[in-house]
Protein backbone atom coordinates (compact mmCIF):
# COMPACT_ATOMS: atom_id res chain seq x y z
CA UNK A 1 0.00 0.00 0.00
CA UNK A 2 0.73 4.11 -0.08
CA UNK A 3 0.87 5.76 2.44
CA UNK A 4 1.31 9.51 3.54
CA UNK A 5 4.37 11.00 5.14
CA UNK A 6 4.60 14.56 4.42
CA UNK A 7 2.16 15.53 7.57
CA UNK A 8 4.61 14.09 10.52
CA UNK A 9 6.41 16.81 12.29
CA UNK A 10 7.12 15.29 15.76
CA UNK A 11 8.77 12.11 17.00
CA UNK A 12 5.39 11.29 18.48
CA UNK A 13 3.84 11.01 15.02
CA UNK A 14 6.72 9.08 13.72
CA UNK A 15 6.34 7.09 16.40
CA UNK A 16 2.91 6.03 15.94
CA UNK A 17 3.24 5.75 12.44
CA UNK A 18 5.82 3.02 12.96
CA UNK A 19 3.69 0.99 15.18
CA UNK A 20 0.50 1.80 13.22
CA UNK A 21 2.48 0.17 10.14
CA UNK A 22 4.85 -2.12 11.64
CA UNK A 23 5.12 -5.65 9.59
CA UNK A 24 2.72 -3.96 6.77
CA UNK A 25 3.58 -4.07 2.84
CA UNK A 26 4.82 -0.54 2.12
CA UNK A 27 5.04 0.61 -1.45
CA UNK A 28 9.02 1.18 -1.98
CA UNK A 29 9.48 4.97 -4.15
CA UNK A 30 12.22 4.79 -6.85
CA UNK A 31 15.91 5.25 -5.98
CA UNK A 32 15.52 9.15 -6.59
CA UNK A 33 12.52 9.66 -4.41
CA UNK A 34 13.98 7.29 -1.35
CA UNK A 35 17.29 9.75 -1.34
CA UNK A 36 14.90 12.57 -1.38
CA UNK A 37 12.75 11.16 1.76
CA UNK A 38 16.39 10.28 3.40
CA UNK A 39 17.69 14.33 2.95
CA UNK A 40 13.84 15.23 3.84
CA UNK A 41 13.54 13.29 7.76
CA UNK A 42 17.76 14.29 8.14
CA UNK A 43 16.74 18.23 8.01
CA UNK A 44 13.51 17.92 9.52
CA UNK A 45 14.18 16.02 12.43
CA UNK A 46 17.62 17.62 13.00
CA UNK A 47 19.06 13.82 13.18
CA UNK A 48 22.82 14.97 13.92
CA UNK A 49 21.33 16.46 17.41
CA UNK A 50 19.10 13.55 17.82
CA UNK A 51 20.24 10.51 21.08
CA UNK A 52 20.96 6.77 20.13
CA UNK A 53 17.16 6.06 20.55
CA UNK A 54 15.63 8.96 18.34
CA UNK A 55 18.45 8.24 15.62
CA UNK A 56 16.88 4.44 15.76
CA UNK A 57 13.12 4.97 15.75
CA UNK A 58 14.19 7.39 12.37
CA UNK A 59 16.09 5.03 11.03
CA UNK A 60 13.42 2.01 11.21
CA UNK A 61 10.64 5.19 10.19
CA UNK A 62 13.03 5.24 6.58
CA UNK A 63 13.05 1.45 6.23
CA UNK A 64 9.62 1.21 6.05
CA UNK A 65 8.86 4.26 3.84
CA UNK A 66 12.00 3.59 1.14
CA UNK A 67 12.09 0.15 1.51
CA UNK A 68 15.98 0.11 2.00
CA UNK A 69 17.58 -2.14 4.40
CA UNK A 70 19.28 -0.89 7.45
CA UNK A 71 22.87 -1.23 6.51
CA UNK A 72 21.83 0.96 3.27
CA UNK A 73 19.91 3.18 5.18
CA UNK A 74 23.13 3.63 7.88
CA UNK A 75 25.42 4.22 4.67
CA UNK A 76 23.33 6.77 3.63
CA UNK A 77 22.62 8.72 5.89
CA UNK A 78 26.33 8.97 7.13
CA UNK A 79 26.92 9.89 3.48
CA UNK A 80 24.05 12.98 3.78
CA UNK A 81 25.90 13.86 6.91
CA UNK A 82 29.46 13.91 5.21
CA UNK A 83 28.03 15.58 1.67
CA UNK A 84 24.78 17.35 2.37
CA UNK A 85 23.56 16.01 -0.54
CA UNK A 86 22.78 11.94 -1.82
CA UNK A 87 23.54 11.40 -5.50
CA UNK A 88 22.90 8.07 -7.61
CA UNK A 89 26.42 6.93 -8.82
CA UNK A 90 25.67 4.46 -10.98
CA UNK A 91 26.34 4.90 -14.70
CA UNK A 92 23.93 4.28 -16.93
CA UNK A 93 24.09 0.90 -19.42
CA UNK A 94 25.07 3.32 -22.31
CA UNK A 95 28.27 4.45 -20.50
CA UNK A 96 29.32 1.41 -19.09
CA UNK A 97 32.67 0.91 -16.84
CA UNK A 98 35.45 3.12 -18.21
CA UNK A 99 38.58 1.19 -18.77
CA UNK A 100 41.71 2.36 -17.20
CA UNK A 101 43.81 0.32 -19.76
CA UNK A 102 43.46 0.63 -23.26
CA UNK A 103 44.20 -1.68 -26.25
CA UNK A 104 48.09 -0.12 -26.26
CA UNK A 105 48.34 -0.66 -23.00
CA UNK A 106 47.37 -4.79 -23.66
CA UNK A 107 49.59 -5.14 -26.22
CA UNK A 108 52.50 -3.13 -24.86
CA UNK A 109 52.22 -5.82 -22.08
CA UNK A 110 52.20 -8.93 -24.69
CA UNK A 111 55.04 -7.29 -26.16
CA UNK A 112 57.11 -7.04 -23.20
CA UNK A 113 56.24 -10.66 -22.06
CA UNK A 114 57.53 -11.85 -25.60
CA UNK A 115 61.13 -9.95 -24.85
CA UNK A 116 61.38 -11.00 -21.57
CA UNK A 117 59.84 -14.42 -21.49
CA UNK A 118 56.98 -14.08 -19.63
CA UNK A 119 57.99 -13.69 -16.18
CA UNK A 120 56.15 -14.13 -13.20
CA UNK A 121 53.64 -11.10 -12.16
CA UNK A 122 55.40 -9.51 -10.27
CA UNK A 123 59.02 -9.64 -11.83
CA UNK A 124 56.86 -8.16 -15.32
CA UNK A 125 55.87 -4.70 -12.97
CA UNK A 126 58.79 -4.16 -11.88
CA UNK A 127 59.67 -4.09 -15.77
CA UNK A 128 56.72 -2.13 -16.81
CA UNK A 129 57.47 0.51 -13.78
CA UNK A 130 61.89 0.50 -14.54
CA UNK A 131 60.38 1.13 -18.01
CA UNK A 132 58.10 4.40 -17.45
CA UNK A 133 60.51 5.56 -13.90
CA UNK A 134 64.00 4.69 -14.80
CA UNK A 135 63.97 4.83 -18.82
CA UNK A 136 61.42 7.44 -19.12
CA UNK A 137 59.30 5.72 -21.77
CA UNK A 138 55.75 7.77 -21.70
CA UNK A 139 54.04 4.72 -22.91
CA UNK A 140 54.52 2.93 -19.83
CA UNK A 141 52.84 5.25 -17.55
CA UNK A 142 49.70 3.29 -17.09
CA UNK A 143 50.98 0.23 -16.57
CA UNK A 144 53.30 1.48 -14.59
CA UNK A 145 50.79 1.68 -11.75
CA UNK A 146 49.31 -2.05 -12.91
CA UNK A 147 48.86 -4.30 -9.86
CA UNK A 148 49.77 -7.70 -9.39
CA UNK A 149 46.16 -9.62 -10.08
CA UNK A 150 45.03 -7.20 -12.79
CA UNK A 151 48.31 -7.73 -14.79
CA UNK A 152 46.82 -11.48 -14.96
CA UNK A 153 43.43 -10.29 -16.28
CA UNK A 154 45.12 -8.50 -19.55
CA UNK A 155 47.33 -11.35 -19.98
CA UNK A 156 43.38 -13.60 -20.45
CA UNK A 157 42.34 -10.81 -23.15
CA UNK A 158 41.55 -11.96 -26.68
CA UNK A 159 43.93 -8.95 -27.70
CA UNK A 160 46.87 -10.13 -25.73
CA UNK A 161 46.60 -13.65 -26.93
CA UNK A 162 46.26 -12.94 -30.28
CA UNK A 163 49.92 -11.19 -30.17
CA UNK A 164 51.38 -13.75 -28.16
CA UNK A 165 49.93 -16.73 -30.19
CA UNK A 166 48.42 -19.82 -29.23
CA UNK A 167 49.74 -21.52 -26.20
CA UNK A 168 49.86 -25.52 -25.28
CA UNK A 169 49.28 -26.08 -21.96
CA UNK A 170 51.50 -28.96 -19.87
CA UNK A 171 49.41 -32.00 -20.44
CA UNK A 172 50.26 -35.31 -18.16
CA UNK A 173 51.60 -38.35 -19.78
CA UNK A 174 50.74 -41.63 -18.86
CA UNK A 175 53.76 -43.97 -18.12
CA UNK A 176 52.85 -47.30 -19.78
CA UNK A 177 55.72 -48.47 -17.22
CA UNK A 178 53.96 -50.78 -14.27
CA UNK A 179 50.88 -51.62 -12.90
CA UNK A 180 49.08 -49.28 -10.11
CA UNK A 181 48.12 -51.51 -7.65
CA UNK A 182 49.35 -52.81 -4.44
CA UNK A 183 51.85 -56.78 -4.85
CA UNK A 184 49.26 -59.43 -4.04
CA UNK A 185 51.68 -61.62 -2.65
CA UNK A 186 49.18 -64.38 -1.15
CA UNK A 187 51.68 -65.20 1.55
CA UNK A 188 54.77 -66.22 -0.72
CA UNK A 189 58.05 -64.40 -0.78
CA UNK A 190 59.70 -62.82 -3.44
CA UNK A 191 57.23 -59.56 -3.66
CA UNK A 192 59.47 -56.72 -3.04
CA UNK A 193 59.21 -53.33 -1.88
CA UNK A 194 61.53 -50.65 -2.82
CA UNK A 195 62.24 -46.79 -1.78
CA UNK A 196 65.56 -44.78 -1.44
CA UNK A 197 66.36 -42.84 1.37
CA UNK A 198 68.61 -39.44 0.98
CA UNK A 199 70.69 -38.78 3.59
CA UNK A 200 71.08 -34.73 3.00
CA UNK A 201 72.77 -32.18 1.13
CA UNK A 202 75.03 -29.78 2.59
CA UNK A 203 75.47 -26.49 0.78
CA UNK A 204 77.10 -27.54 -2.54
CA UNK A 205 78.14 -30.99 -1.71
CA UNK A 206 75.71 -33.47 -2.22
CA UNK A 207 74.56 -36.45 0.12
CA UNK A 208 74.62 -40.06 -1.01
CA UNK A 209 71.59 -42.61 -1.45
CA UNK A 210 70.63 -45.66 0.41
CA UNK A 211 68.69 -48.02 -1.70
CA UNK A 212 66.46 -50.54 0.92
CA UNK A 213 64.65 -53.36 -0.52
CA UNK A 214 62.44 -55.15 1.62
CA UNK A 215 60.22 -58.44 0.83
CA UNK A 216 56.69 -57.92 1.70
CA UNK A 217 56.04 -61.40 3.41
CA UNK A 218 59.17 -62.35 5.12
CA UNK A 219 60.93 -58.78 5.47
CA UNK A 220 63.76 -60.13 3.99
CA UNK A 221 66.21 -57.17 4.03
CA UNK A 222 69.03 -56.17 1.69
CA UNK A 223 70.19 -52.10 2.09
CA UNK A 224 72.77 -50.77 -0.54
CA UNK A 225 74.27 -46.99 -0.83
CA UNK A 226 74.70 -45.31 -4.27
CA UNK A 227 76.77 -42.12 -5.17
CA UNK A 228 73.49 -40.81 -6.86
CA UNK A 229 70.21 -42.28 -7.92
CA UNK A 230 70.84 -41.75 -11.28
CA UNK A 231 70.83 -44.72 -13.79
CA UNK A 232 74.77 -45.36 -14.38
CA UNK A 233 74.87 -45.50 -10.17
CA UNK A 234 72.08 -47.19 -9.54
CA UNK A 235 71.19 -50.07 -12.02
CA UNK A 236 74.39 -52.10 -11.03
CA UNK A 237 73.90 -51.87 -6.99
CA UNK A 238 69.90 -52.52 -7.50
CA UNK A 239 70.67 -55.54 -9.92
CA UNK A 240 73.14 -56.71 -7.17
CA UNK A 241 70.94 -56.31 -4.41
CA UNK A 242 67.73 -58.52 -6.39
CA UNK A 243 70.37 -61.22 -7.36
CA UNK A 244 71.32 -61.36 -3.58
CA UNK A 245 67.81 -62.97 -2.11
CA UNK A 246 68.26 -66.55 -1.48
CA UNK A 247 64.31 -66.98 -3.21
CA UNK A 248 62.83 -65.84 -6.47
CA UNK A 249 61.92 -62.56 -6.72
CA UNK A 250 58.28 -62.60 -8.17
CA UNK A 251 57.72 -58.67 -7.98
CA UNK A 252 59.17 -55.42 -7.58
CA UNK A 253 56.71 -52.51 -6.04
CA UNK A 254 57.87 -49.28 -5.52
CA UNK A 255 56.72 -45.27 -5.56
CA UNK A 256 56.12 -43.20 -8.44
CA UNK A 257 59.80 -41.71 -8.41
CA UNK A 258 61.11 -41.66 -12.17
CA UNK A 259 64.75 -43.24 -10.51
CA UNK A 260 62.54 -46.75 -10.59
CA UNK A 261 59.34 -46.35 -13.06
CA UNK A 262 61.99 -46.41 -16.08
CA UNK A 263 62.56 -48.49 -19.50
CA UNK A 264 66.14 -48.54 -18.20
CA UNK A 265 64.78 -50.53 -14.62
CA UNK A 266 61.90 -52.29 -16.98
CA UNK A 267 64.62 -54.04 -18.77
CA UNK A 268 66.53 -55.08 -15.92
CA UNK A 269 63.20 -56.52 -14.81
CA UNK A 270 62.69 -57.90 -17.82
CA UNK A 271 66.41 -59.62 -17.65
CA UNK A 272 66.18 -61.02 -14.23
CA UNK A 273 62.84 -62.73 -15.55
CA UNK A 274 60.77 -61.05 -12.47
CA UNK A 275 57.32 -61.46 -14.00
CA UNK A 276 55.52 -57.51 -12.64
CA UNK A 277 56.02 -54.50 -11.60
CA UNK A 278 54.00 -52.16 -10.14
CA UNK A 279 53.45 -48.62 -8.41
CA UNK A 280 51.80 -47.00 -5.84
CA UNK A 281 48.46 -45.40 -6.52
CA UNK A 282 47.70 -41.94 -5.92
CA UNK A 283 46.28 -41.05 -2.50
CA UNK A 284 46.82 -44.56 -0.79
CA UNK A 285 49.76 -43.60 1.37
CA UNK A 286 49.80 -47.20 2.65
CA UNK A 287 51.01 -48.96 -0.50
CA UNK A 288 54.72 -49.00 -0.14
CA UNK A 289 54.24 -48.46 3.99
CA UNK A 290 56.20 -51.50 4.77
CA UNK A 291 59.46 -49.93 2.95
CA UNK A 292 58.75 -46.56 4.32
CA UNK A 293 58.76 -47.90 7.97
CA UNK A 294 61.66 -49.80 7.32
CA UNK A 295 63.35 -46.58 5.88
CA UNK A 296 62.82 -45.03 9.45
CA UNK A 297 63.54 -48.07 12.09
CA UNK A 298 66.45 -49.33 9.95
CA UNK A 299 68.46 -46.65 7.88
CA UNK A 300 67.42 -43.97 10.20
CA UNK A 301 68.36 -46.03 13.11
CA UNK A 302 71.76 -47.19 12.19
CA UNK A 303 72.56 -44.61 9.77
CA UNK A 304 71.18 -41.17 11.28
CA UNK A 305 69.68 -38.19 10.00
CA UNK A 306 73.02 -36.46 9.11
CA UNK A 307 75.34 -35.36 5.91
CA UNK A 308 77.25 -37.97 4.56
CA UNK A 309 78.92 -36.87 1.13
CA UNK A 310 78.30 -38.76 -2.15
CA UNK A 311 81.59 -39.63 -2.72
CA UNK A 312 81.62 -42.18 0.62
CA UNK A 313 79.06 -44.31 -1.03
CA UNK A 314 81.36 -46.90 -1.56
CA UNK A 315 82.39 -46.94 2.01
CA UNK A 316 78.49 -46.94 2.87
CA UNK A 317 78.33 -49.87 0.24
CA UNK A 318 80.57 -52.11 2.03
CA UNK A 319 79.15 -51.77 5.37
CA UNK A 320 74.77 -51.84 4.49
CA UNK A 321 75.36 -54.61 2.06
CA UNK A 322 78.00 -56.54 3.59
CA UNK A 323 77.65 -55.68 7.42
CA UNK A 324 73.84 -54.37 7.89
CA UNK A 325 71.61 -56.46 5.83
CA UNK A 326 72.95 -59.85 7.15
CA UNK A 327 72.12 -58.84 10.37
CA UNK A 328 68.85 -57.23 9.89
CA UNK A 329 68.17 -61.39 8.25
CA UNK A 330 69.63 -63.22 10.32
CA UNK A 331 69.62 -61.82 13.69
CA UNK A 332 67.25 -58.74 14.36
CA UNK A 333 63.89 -60.14 15.15
CA UNK A 334 60.48 -58.47 13.79
CA UNK A 335 56.91 -58.48 14.39
CA UNK A 336 54.85 -60.24 11.89
CA UNK A 337 50.93 -59.52 12.04
CA UNK A 338 48.16 -61.90 12.00
CA UNK A 339 44.71 -60.67 10.84
CA UNK A 340 42.02 -61.57 12.90
CA UNK A 341 37.53 -60.21 12.08
CA UNK A 342 36.24 -58.48 15.17
CA UNK A 343 32.50 -59.28 16.25
CA UNK A 344 31.56 -56.51 13.40
CA UNK A 345 33.41 -58.69 10.70
CA UNK A 346 35.82 -55.81 10.41
CA UNK A 347 39.56 -57.77 9.60
CA UNK A 348 41.97 -56.19 12.18
CA UNK A 349 45.96 -56.53 12.89
CA UNK A 350 47.08 -58.07 16.00
CA UNK A 351 51.02 -58.74 16.98
CA UNK A 352 51.62 -61.91 18.80
CA UNK A 353 54.85 -62.37 20.93
CA UNK A 354 55.12 -65.98 19.25
CA UNK A 355 54.88 -64.53 15.71
CA UNK A 356 58.45 -62.89 16.56
CA UNK A 357 61.06 -63.94 14.77
CA UNK A 358 63.77 -63.17 11.95
CA UNK A 359 63.21 -62.56 8.58
CA UNK A 360 65.55 -65.93 8.07
CA UNK A 361 63.38 -68.07 10.38
CA UNK A 362 60.29 -66.77 8.86
CA UNK A 363 61.54 -67.70 5.55
CA UNK A 364 62.21 -71.29 6.55
CA UNK A 365 58.63 -71.25 8.46
CA UNK A 366 56.66 -70.98 5.12
CA UNK A 367 55.01 -74.00 3.45
CA UNK A 368 57.48 -75.67 0.90
CA UNK A 369 59.80 -73.53 1.88
CA UNK A 370 62.56 -75.02 -0.13
CA UNK A 371 60.47 -74.97 -3.42
CA UNK A 372 60.86 -71.16 -2.82
CA UNK A 373 64.59 -70.91 -3.10
CA UNK A 374 66.81 -70.15 -6.16
CA UNK A 375 68.80 -72.28 -8.27
CA UNK A 376 72.02 -73.42 -6.45
CA UNK A 377 70.38 -72.08 -2.81
CA UNK A 378 69.77 -74.11 0.10
CA UNK A 379 68.70 -74.03 3.50
CA UNK A 380 71.73 -75.74 4.38
CA UNK A 381 74.28 -73.16 2.98
CA UNK A 382 72.04 -70.60 4.63
CA UNK A 383 71.99 -72.07 8.01
CA UNK A 384 75.92 -71.80 7.71
CA UNK A 385 75.97 -68.50 7.59
CA UNK A 386 72.42 -67.27 9.66
CA UNK A 387 74.29 -69.44 12.90
CA UNK A 388 77.77 -69.11 12.15
CA UNK A 389 77.84 -66.16 15.54
CA UNK A 390 75.58 -65.33 17.80
CA UNK A 391 72.95 -62.13 17.10
CA UNK A 392 74.79 -60.71 20.21
CA UNK A 393 78.18 -61.52 17.93
CA UNK A 394 76.72 -60.16 15.18
CA UNK A 395 75.51 -56.71 16.91
CA UNK A 396 78.51 -56.58 18.30
CA UNK A 397 80.52 -57.04 15.08
CA UNK A 398 78.23 -54.41 12.89
CA UNK A 399 78.73 -51.33 15.78
CA UNK A 400 82.36 -51.88 15.51
CA UNK A 401 81.95 -51.90 11.46
CA UNK A 402 79.93 -48.90 11.85
CA UNK A 403 82.08 -47.35 14.75
CA UNK A 404 84.87 -47.20 12.32
CA UNK A 405 83.27 -46.46 9.44
CA UNK A 406 82.11 -43.14 11.22
CA UNK A 407 85.47 -42.35 12.39
CA UNK A 408 87.17 -42.87 9.06
CA UNK A 409 84.40 -40.44 7.37
CA UNK A 410 84.59 -37.70 10.10
CA UNK A 411 88.53 -37.74 10.19
CA UNK A 412 88.05 -37.74 6.34
CA UNK A 413 85.56 -34.44 6.27
CA UNK A 414 87.76 -32.22 8.30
Amino acid sequence: MQVETDGLRTLEEVEAFVNRHAGAEIKAPGRAAAYAQIGTVVRRFAYWKRRRAEQGLLRRYLQLTTGLSESQLTRLVGRYLREGELQDRRRGPAEGFRRKYRLQDILLLAETDALHGTLSGPATRKLLERAWKVFGDCRYERLAQLSNGHLYNLRRHSSYERRMGSKTRTRPTTVAIGERRRPRPEGRPGYLRVDSVHQGDLGRVKGLYHVNVVDDVTQYELVGTVERIAERFLLPVLEGLLGAFPFEIRGFHSDNGSEYVNYRVAGLLDKLRIEEQTKSRARRCNDNALAESKNGNVIRRYLGYGHIPARHAARLHACTFGVLSPYLNYHRPCYFPRERADRRGKVRKFYAYNDIQTPYEKLKGLPEAASRLRAGVSFEALDREAYARTDNEAARELNAASDALFRELRTDCR
